[in-house]
């Protein structure tokens, strides 16, 4: 694509385009010290039009280097020409935010590739927001104005074929990272364009890191190595923000090498290092409102695909009871997440995920279908300290009436709070899980010590 029309698909101001910019009111030959930020939003529209105007429009817009060194070539002489005097810091800054207007991301550039920002959320053009460490605070840049934050949206959006606008105000997207990308706009997100983007990191977390992050502990981490090679089936539950996929991720990780694996995901964020690996990605309906695959779809047609392991990123509707139905059919050691806040409350969501299949299927027999499918269920959860944390993990061990029954195998156990971090560790419960003989038929033997049993 060249690099004019891929800027009037995304790119910064134009000619045509210069509301609110000031473009034009600053006379050639002058001196000019920015001081104000509108002196300095009006001496960066003047020269990045300049810069567009006299840019080769044919110019490969993926040869960054080779553009990048033209556009500092034309961005010196553009400042000699109209002999404008800025300081060194300045001047760097600007050259900065123009490159990243004309091949990136505009202001939020710079916090795609800060690694320790880990969410990005601009709530329309001046309220920026990045989450570092759990913790959110206000990122220090922001856009010129919404057509600005729209334009950075289009640069997001088109390469995927997807569109934003009135009639279709929210779309979700992948940024070439694999970053998730969630996009609300006007009339439906009242301050203005809304971003939210969902970083991961460029090398997958390994279950060492979330020992060293406090998510789980080495016993914790050893019980549940055991319990993916043994082919239970297990969930990861949590809110929003909690962790759940790369936990999924590094439960994923454990999966036996010689075994063909499908993983089904609305916008493809697991990373997956075995061989035999097969990604499903769920695709939304076009212009037309045709088209659409949804995860129910590419659930049932996995299991035409001849898997040993079906991974589901997320059940959020009926495609929960074609998960439960494969794991009741043979496919065993099948991994997905939900949105629940305890081990209990994610039985009751399957339940109502289950209902929303339209199958008008007796309550008894969805209870049943969980009670005999799920074995295991791990709770993580985003403490208020801003850690993330494995909190709970529970069996489903059976039916005993109308009651799906449950028990602790291990919860946390917070012992402190200090120097605003919460103190405390998972601990067993002192029970040993009904499905140990299935972990030690697959030739791991765990000590009663793990689960609590002998300790004084």
């Amino acid at each position: 694509m060249s690099l004019l029309r891929r800027i009037e698909k995304g790119g910064s101001k134009g000619e045509g385009d210069q509301s609110g910019s000031g473009a034009g009111r600053t006379p050639a030959n002058r001196k000019a010290t920015p001081g104000a930020q509108e002196g300095y939003a009006d001496l960066k529209t003047r020269i990045q039009n300049k810069l567009l105007s006299e840019l080769d429009p044919s110019l490969d817009i993926s040869r960054k280097d080779e553009i990048r060194r033209q556009i500092q070539e034309l961005f010196n002489n553009i400042l000699a020409e109209e002999n404008i005097v800025i300081a060194k810091s300045e001047r760097e800054r600007l050259f900065k935010t123009i490159i990243a207007d004309i091949l990136g991301f505009g202001p939020i550039e710079s916090l795609l590739s800060d690694e320790s920002v880990t969410e990005i959320m601009v709530n329309g053009p001046k309220n920026v927001f990045v989450e570092r460490k759990g913790r959110i605070t206000l990122a220090g840049v922001s856009f010129d104005d919404d057509d600005h934050v729209m334009r950075v949206i289009d640069r997001i959006v088109a390469p995927l074929g997807r569109r934003v606008d009135e009639s279709q105000p929210l779309v979700d997207a992948r940024l070439p990272d694999g970053s998730r990308v969630n996009v609300v706009i006007r009339p439906i997100a009242l301050c203005g364009p809304t971003i939210t983007i969902r970083k991961f990191s460029k090398t997958p977390y390994t279950v060492q890191d979330l020992i060293n992050f406090g998510t789980m502990t080495s016993e914790i981490a050893h019980f549940l190595r055991a319990c993916v090679i043994a082919s239970l089936n297990m969930v990861v539950s949590g809110g929003t923000g909690s962790g759940k996929t790369t936990l999924l991720n590094v439960l994923s990780s454990f999966i036996p090498n010689d075994e063909r694996i499908i993983t089904v995901e609305n916008a493809a964020e697991l990373q997956l290092q075995q061989e035999h690996v097969v990604p499903l990605e769920s695709r939304p309906a076009n212009i037309e409102g045709k088209g659409a695959i949804e995860i129910r779809d590419l659930v049932v047609n996995c299991l035409r695909m001849r898997p040993e392991r079906i991974v589901v990123g997320e059940c959020r509707s009926g495609e929960a009871l074609d998960m439960l139905q494969a794991m009741n059919t043979g496919h065993d050691g099948s991994l997905t997440t939900l949105h629940a806040n305890s081990p209990r409350d994610s039985v009751a969501r399957l339940e109502v995920m289950c209902l929303m299949a339209g199958m008008e299927l007796p309550t008894r027999a969805i209870k049943e279908q969980i009670a005999s499918a799920v074995d295991c269920i791990v709770q993580q959860s985003r403490l208020r300290d801003g850690s993330r944390k494995i909190v709970e993990i529970s069996e489903v061990q059976g039916m005993e009436g109308e009651m799906i029954t449950m028990s602790g195998i291990f919860e946390f156990e917070q012992t402190g709070y200090e120097e605003g971090r919460i103190v405390g560790r998972i601990r067993p419960t002192g029970i040993r899980p009904k499905f140990i003989d299935r972990i030690e038929d697959a030739g791991i033997t765990l000590p009663p010590t793990v689960f609590g049993v002998g300790r004084r």
